[in-house]
């Protein structure tokens, strides 16, 4: 499997924000799942992907109301059963990641319990 790097774009609005006015934590790290989610979820059926483990998630710089920011995400690693997504956040137009983080993904069956994928990640 070749990684892709997927995009994820947002605008940063008002009830976004938190009591300094700036990105809210709590729901970037609900944007930040959402895009690791669309890595994991285009090598695997979606129905068989869960969320396992948010590996930290570094702020360096705020987002700001009116602010479009994107997520990046890419598959760098594969387990037996699971992915690991590293996902980025800038803002629009900018290079350097304001947050970022890594996540954790796993294929399960019907019943919700881990199974092997069969995915190889090739190193680009």
């Amino acid at each position: 499997m070749k990684s892709k790097v997927f995009h994820l774009d947002r605008l940063v609005k008002s009830e976004d924000l938190n009591h300094h006015r700036t990105l809210y934590a709590g729901r970037c790290a609900e944007w930040f799942v959402e895009a690791g989610f669309i890595a994991a979820a285009s090598v695997l059926p979606a129905d068989q992907v869960v969320c396992l483990k948010i590996h930290g998630l570094t702020f360096t710089n705020p987002a700001r109301s009116g602010d479009i920011v994107r997520f990046q995400s890419k598959i760098i690693e594969t387990g037996r059963t699971s992915l690991k997504v590293l996902v980025n956040l800038t803002l629009q137009n900018a290079s350097e990641p304001i947050v970022s983080g890594m996540i954790t993904f796993i294929h399960v069956n019907e019943l919700g319990r881990p199974e092997p994928h069969g995915l190889v990640f090739e190193a680009s």
